[in-house]
């Protein structure tokens, strides 16, 4: 038997992957409800701010996720250049796996509607903040000073999301390979510049 909870998370399931296919602005609430097999009321039921309200819980949940999987990739005591070129190797791999379909909502929705609703783009902002501060927690744990390791967090995911559109755009993986270099060159120059300042990095 179906609970309310189910009703709700397939609601919020469903959004996510529509939203990650095609687009915030692209997608209705009666395709959402439509895709979680839900009645139409339900989603109002659940989010009486409509899409919007939706939209926010959609940019928090993922982004929850994917910071659970920064603290999976990024495991104290890896190297962190290593570590950090094998997660664009693997992100690059779940772009070819989806087909390149956008594998994150949150940037598809920033890129859409940052500029004209204020509710959404605050979530992305603390999505994205709250990658950046565990990923510069990482560094910073592994010997960078925290003002290089908050930088050098900034620049990899930056550099990440580029590297995801571009893929998308070109439907290969070559510009997230390409990426992947490049943050390998870029935390290693953060771990030279934190050696010079006293920090402990490690560096392959």
């Amino acid at each position: 038997m179906r609970t309310t909870g189910d009703t709700r998370q397939r609601i919020v399931s469903a959004a996510t992957e529509l939203f990650r296919r095609q687009g915030y602005s692209a997608t209705g609430m009666k395709q959402i409800v439509a895709t979680a097999g839900a009645p139409y009321g339900s989603a109002y039921h659940f989010f009486p701010g409509g899409k919007a309200q939706l939209g926010e819980e959609v940019v928090r949940t993922s982004g929850a996720a994917y910071l659970e999987l920064i603290g999976e990739l990024f495991v104290p005591g890896r190297d962190l250049v290593d570590a950090t070129g094998e997660a664009f190797l693997g992100a690059a791999g779940t772009l070819r796996e989806l087909d390149f379909a956008d594998p994150c909502p949150i940037a598809t929705v920033a890129l859409e509607v940052a500029s004209t609703h204020e509710g959404l783009r605050l979530a992305t902002a603390e999505v994205f903040d709250s990658w950046t501060a565990a990923l510069a927690a990482y560094y910073a744990a592994s010997g960078l000073p925290e003002g290089v390791a908050r930088e050098t967090a900034v620049s990899v995911i930056a550099l990440l999301e580029g590297a995801f559109m571009l893929g998308r755009a070109a439907r290969d993986t070559g510009p997230v390979e390409a990426a992947a270099k490049a943050a390998r060159w870029i935390v290693r120059g953060a771990v030279l510049s934190g050696s010079a300042e006293g920090g402990a990095g490690r560096s392959a």
